[in-house]
């Protein structure tokens, strides 16, 4: 029974926007003062959520709305009275559904409920919706139950509590809700009766709005069909699918009972489908700060451009969640990648720009830049300039030629930020990306704060794991992820994968387990921690060749690299990304803690080093290093020559200049070089001289000469020739022997005996 249908009744009030002329101030009779002359209200156009509404400055203890058309109250009808309203700023009021009962010519039926339950406004810009029945019998869910008294109503609502705010009001409807009361309740309502056509062409968005704001609480079913929603549409209640929506790719929907991937893939009939229109209310939603996968399996056959999906906007801040399925990509051309070559020019005045790049347009931002000369590893294009030829990159160029190719390849990522200009708290958790060598994971935003990667699984990314081409790595946290290789069974030299980079700071690289990549991370910037971490990139081969697992690309590193277990790999510390790569003021290399980790290999090159400085260019120089608490292990095959060492490939270290390199406190087993600085030794001299010449080659770090000593202390009594008892104490003399490596100790006359000798390499 809906008397609205059988009879024809008009119920709804006009939208307050209409005619504020309609609107009583007072109790709603005609003669009553009107909102159209209120000084304290007007209507505002277009509201982000209600459209055109009214807006009321409260003034009054009791403010009121009512209709001054008569809603007419029939024995055995029910009326549902509705608002929503939300406040802007000031004191915040309190709301309730009110209505003035009256009989005949404007007489008033007294001893009546003509207030609602007060609802609480807790929050400023949060939509509250308020209702309240209205009908003849006292019956359960009836909130003001007036008999047969009175024949009609001037319905609406009334703010309380303090005066000050600033509250705006949507529209109040009235709806008949006799159904509900005059047959067997359901638990659901069906969209059908709503006026639903589910044809795939009438657009149902009002029967859908109107199913929901009849359902209260029960659930909405809608049955088989195609049912197009041709503007955002927001479902408050719970609601079952048997059909399926489709609408336009910018019209978003807002399952909010059902706001998971299970919810949408119902709604849409498939999963990629609903997985896209969840993320996208993701970002225009505050009900929600987490869309979960539901531990489903997700084929894709090409990347998902997420800032694409969410079309609407390319910056964002709000802490946001994606969590809990896996991703599998299926054979797809999508996930070719692509590339181009180009000349360019470049100078060290503007490091970070390739001129001259003709049709700059066709080069995709985010492609990695690679070229024969001066390009470091892991340097992406961040922007195009395809008026003025120009391509912006996200790292400096170390020194190439004035003009030469270059080639940008551009790879294909499952999860794709780019489009982001800022994207900020992004998380993603406790997903597993299945790439099976055809794809890459994730691609970051272009900038943005804090995005975090945690309890993840990259299984076989084709050439990255996670990349950033820009700024977005900013505060970057990867925890407890575990990364394996699509490259298993090839042998070291010929890998090319890589985890993940790092452009940017203060990012913590915690707990992961990482296996045979070419490098488990490549590290630019500054201020990052890596802890905890488990990375092995060996192969079959004996005394085979070993990759970084860790390429450090700035001299300027500010890094703590603590308590990892590095496996058949070694740290490799450069300035290739340096665009005027000899040193010429700084700091130079400076600023790594190396501290309490694992280094252990197998089968390799004896002269493989766990730790090597790669310098640029000339007069570069150690300026602040602490390596302590570590083992340092090999077996098999021949043993490791040294644990640490200069690549002198393209410039020396100046190891004259040491400065502030502690390396103390370490473990070394299958190891030649016992690397230590300061260095403490026993000097054993059998016959008597004058000067000890005290050998520290076999100790000093990098290959540095030893500088200074720091004691000398006898071990028993020092004998002159004739083995008298010398008292006398000497002085020391670095800089001496072959390389300067040999400190010399000299005696007030020729002595023999033996001395515990301590000596630094650095200042």
């Amino acid at each position: 029974m809906n008397q609205v249908i059988t009879d024809g009744l008009i119920l709804m009030p006009p939208p307050l926007a209409d005619d504020l002329s309609v609107w009583s101030r007072q109790d709603g009779r005609p003669g009553s003062d009107t909102w159209a002359t209120a000084p304290n209200a007007a209507i505002v156009a277009a509201d982000s959520d209600f459209g055109d509404c009214l807006e009321i400055l409260k003034i009054d203890s009791t403010t009121k709305v009512r209709y001054m058309g008569q809603t007419p109250i029939i024995p055995g009808m029910y009326l549902r009275v509705s608002a929503r309203v939300k406040v802007l700023s000031g004191n915040l009021p309190d709301v309730r559904i009110a209505a003035w009962p009256g009989a005949g010519s404007d007489i008033h039926v007294t001893g009546l409920d003509e207030i609602a339950d007060t609802v609480d406004i807790a929050n400023y810009g949060s939509i509250i919706t308020v209702t309240a029945i209205l009908g003849t019998g006292d019956r359960g869910g009836v909130d003001m139950a007036w008999g047969t008294g009175p024949s009609y109503a001037h319905v609406g609502l009334d703010l309380t509590g303090p005066n000050g705010g600033q509250v705006r009001i949507e529209s109040i409807t009235v709806e008949d809700v006799t159904s509900v009361f005059h047959r067997k309740l359901m638990d659901w309502v069906d969209v059908r009766d709503f006026g639903a056509v589910g044809d795939g062409l009438t657009n149902d968005r009002a029967a859908f709005a109107a199913a929901d704001a009849a359902a209260a609480g029960r659930e909405i079913l809608v049955p088989a069909g195609d049912y197009f929603i041709g503007s955002s549409l927001t479902l408050t209640n719970p609601t079952r699918f048997e059909g399926k929506i489709t609408m336009p790719d910018n019209v978003r929907l807002a399952l909010n009972e059902n706001f998971d991937l299970d919810g949408y893939a119902e709604a849409f009939g498939d999963e990629v489908t609903g997985l896209k229109k969840g993320i996208q209310q993701l970002f225009n939603q505050s009900d929600f700060e987490a869309f979960d996968l539901c531990g489903r399996r997700i084929v894709l056959d090409e990347p998902l451009d997420i800032q694409g999906i969410v079309e609407n906007r390319n910056t964002y801040a709000n802490r946001r969640v994606l969590r809990n399925g896996q991703f599998t990509a299926a054979a797809s051309s999508a996930w070719n990648d692509t590339s181009t070559s180009r000349s360019a020019s470049w100078s060290a005045s503007s490091a970070f720009e390739l001129t001259g790049v003709s049709n700059a347009a066709s080069i995709p931002v985010g492609s990695l830049v690679t070229a024969p000369q001066g390009v470091g590893r892991e340097v992406y294009v961040r922007a195009v300039n395809a008026a003025q030829n120009k391509v912006f990159l996200s790292s400096p160029l170390g020194a190439p030629p004035s003009n030469q190719t270059y080639t940008f390849t551009r790879f294909k990522y499952i999860l794709d930020f780019i489009g982001w200009q800022n994207l900020q708290r992004f998380i993603i958790s406790d997903i597993e990306f299945l790439c099976g060598g055809l794809c890459s994971a994730i691609n970051l935003p272009l900038d943005g704060l804090v995005f975090q990667i945690q309890d993840c699984f990259f299984t076989g990314p084709k050439d990255r794991a996670i990349t950033s081409a820009d700024e977005g790595c900013q505060g970057m946290q990867i925890d407890r992820c575990q990364f394996l290789s699509n490259e298993q069974t090839l042998n070291v030299p010929q890998r090319k994968s890589i985890a993940f980079n790092i452009n940017s700071s203060d990012c913590k690289i915690r707990d992961n387990r990482c296996n045979k990549f070419l490098h488990f991370g490549v590290i630019s910037g500054s201020g990052n921690i890596i802890s905890g971490n488990h990375f092995f990139q060996g192969d079959s081969i004996v005394e085979g060749v070993r990759s970084p697992g860790i390429v450090l690309a700035d001299a300027n590193a500010k890094m703590t690299f603590t308590g990892n277990y590095v496996d058949n790999c070694y740290i490799e510390w450069t300035n290739e990304k340096d665009p005027t790569p000899d040193f010429s003021g700084g700091l130079s290399f400076h600023g790594l803690t190396v501290q309490g980790n694992i280094f252990f290999a197998t089968n390799t090159a004896p002269w493989m080093r766990f730790i090597s400085i790669k310098p640029h260019g000339t007069d570069h120089f150690i300026n602040g290093m602490s390596v302590t608490g570590n083992l340092f292990k090999k077996t098999n095959g021949a043993q490791l020559e040294a644990v640490d060492g200069v690549d002198n490939s393209i410039a020396n270290l100046d190891l004259n200049r040491t400065a502030d390199l502690e390396f103390k406190g370490n473990t070394f087993h299958g190891i030649i070089k016992r690397t230590e600085n300061p260095i403490s030794v026993r000097a054993v001299q059998g016959s008597a001289v004058q000067s000890w010449n005290v050998d520290l080659s076999d100790f000093l770090p990098f290959g540095a000469p030893v500088k200074y000593g720091l004691s000398v202390l006898p071990d028993g009594p020092v004998r002159s020739a004739s083995n008298v008892v010398v008292y006398s104490s000497p002085y020391t003399q670095g800089l001496q022997g072959a390389g300067g490596q040999t400190l010399r100790v000299t005696w007030s006359q020729a002595v023999k005996g033996a001395a515990y000798v301590t000596a630094r390499c650095d200042n």
